[in-house]
C-alpha cells in the first residue's frame, strides 16, 4: 500500500508490503516536484513488487533470453548430446512464444505451454524441456529480469502412449546372459567384459569405456566412476555426466577376477583389446543382441542402456532400498531414481505388501 505526503515543496511516497514469510517491509523515495508523479512513481512500484514487472525495464523477448542464457551458461559444459536437447528446446520456444517478453509470461502461459507441447510426447521428453526451461526462468529472477517464476506449481502433460516402460531382463533371463557371457568370454574381445560389469554394476556404457585399472581398487573391492569415453565424437574422455556421476561402486571378488583376465591385453585401459581399441557402443550392442538370441530371450528393444535397468530391477528384487540404488546408480536425487523406475518400484511393493501381511499375521498367531 502506498502513502503519498508533502514535505515542504516536494512529495514523498512510501510503499509498504509483507514478503511471503509476513514481515513487513517498505520502500520510499522523495523529491518529486507534483503529486502526480510521485502517484505514478508509486503504481509503478507497486506493480513491480506486487506482478513482477518493472514497467521501466526493458522487455526480453523469451526465445531471446533463453538462447542467450544457454549460450553463456550451459553450452560451454554440455556434452553434444545435452547441446542437441537444448538445440531442439530453443525452436519449440521461438516457435510457440516468438517475441512475447519474459516478464509479459504467466503460469497460465506457460501450463498452456506444456499442455500444447506434451500432446505428442512422451513423459520423459516434457520432463527435460521443462527441467530446462524452468533452470532457465530461475537464472532471470536472479538477475532480477523477473520477480515470480511461471515455472512453478505446474503439471506435466504427456502422451502416456508414448511413454515407454523401461526394458529389462527377468531373474531367470538375468542368470541365462550371464552364464552365456561368462562361458564364451575370450580376453582378446572385451565386449562381454563390459556386458559383465554393466550387469555387476549399473555403470553407463561411457562410463565402464573410460576406465582404467587406477580406478580399480582390488583391496577394497570396488570401482571408481571419475570420468566417462566420449565415444559419440570419436572417442576421448570427458567429465562424468554430473558431479553426482562420481561416484565410489562397491563391487563383487568374482567381477575383479573377471576384470583380472584383461591385464594380458597390456593396456592401461581396461576395456581395450588386443587391436588396441575399445569395443563402440555399436559393437558392444551387437554382442549384447547375439547374447540375447542365443540365448532366446526375445526383447527387439533391449539394448546395452537396459542391462542399467536390469541391475536396478534386480536389486529391488533383492530388497535394496531405493536410496542406496539412487547412489549407486550417481543420479543427482532420489527423484531421478523413483522417476524412471516409478512403475518398476510399484511392482516390488506389491510384492512387499503381501510380505507385510503375511509378517503382520504372524503376529496373532
Amino acid at each position: 500500500m502506498a502513502s503519498i505526503v508533502k514535505r515542504g515543496k516536494s512529495y514523498h511516497v512510501r510503499v509498504s508490503w509483507r514478503d511471503k514469510n509476513g514481515v513487513l517491509k517498505q520502500k520510499s523515495k522523495g523529491g518529486f516536484k507534483t503529486k502526480n508523479e510521485a502517484r505514478q512513481y508509486a503504481v509503478e512500484l507497486e506493480q513491480q513488487l506486487f506482478t513482477g514487472v518493472n514497467i521501466k525495464q526493458k522487455k526480453i523477448p523469451f526465445s531471446e533470453y533463453f538462447a542467450n542464457w544457454y549460450k553463456v551458461y550451459k553450452q560451454p559444459t554440455s556434452k553434444y548430446s545435452t547441446q542437441q536437447r537444448y538445440e531442439v528446446a530453443i525452436r519449440q520456444i521461438n516457435e510457440y512464444f516468438q517475441d512475447i517478453a519474459i516478464q509479459d509470461i504467466t503460469r497460465h502461459d506457460y501450463q498452456v505451454f506444456l499442455n500444447q507441447y506434451g500432446t505428442n510426447r512422451s513423459k520423459n521428453t516434457v520432463r527435460i524441456m521443462h527441467s530446462m526451461i524452468k533452470a532457465c526462468v530461475s537464472s532471470a529472477m536472479y538477475d532480477e529480469i523477473i520477480r515470480k517464476n511461471f515455472t512453478e506449481n505446474i503439471q506435466l502433460v504427456f502422451d502416456p502412449a508414448r511413454t515407454r516402460k523401461i526394458d529389462y531382463l527377468s531373474l531367470d533371463e538375468l542368470k541365462r546372459l550371464t552364464d552365456l557371457c561368462l562361458n564364451g568370454r575370450q580376453k582378446r574381445y572385451t565386449s562381454r567384459y563390459m556386458i559383465l560389469t554393466a550387469i555387476m554394476t549399473g555403470m553407463r556404457i561411457g562410463e565402464i569405456m573410460a576406465l582404467t585399472w587406477d580406478d580399480i581398487d582390488y583391496q577394497r573391492q570396488t570401482i571408481t566412476v571419475n570420468k566417462t569415453w566420449d565415444y559419440q565424437s570419436g572417442g576421448g574422455f570427458k567429465a562424468t555426466k554430473n558431479d553426482s556421476s562420481n561416484r565410489t561402486v562397491n563391487v563383487t571378488q568374482q567381477l575383479l577376477d573377471w576384470l583380472a583376465e584383461l591385464k594380458e591385453n597390456n593396456s592401461e585401459m581396461v576395456f581395450e583389446n588386443v587391436r588396441g581399441q575399445i569395443p563402440t557402443s555399436a559393437a558392444a550392442n551387437n554382442t549384447l543382441r547375439a547374447l540375447l538370441k542365443q540365448s532366446e530371450i526375445k526383447k527387439p528393444s533391449f539394448h546395452f542402456h537396459s542391462l542399467r535397468h536390469t541391475h536396478v530391477a534386480y536389486l529391488l528384487s533383492k530388497g535394496i532400498d531405493i536410496f542406496v540404488i539412487s547412489k549407486r546408480l550417481g543420479h543427482s536425487d532420489l527423484s531421478t531414481t523413483t522417476d524412471t523406475y516409478a512403475y518398476l518400484i510399484h511392482e516390488y511393493q506389491q510384492t512387499q505388501i503381501s510380505e507385510i501381511k503375511k509378517n503382520l499375521a504372524l503376529l496373532a498367531e
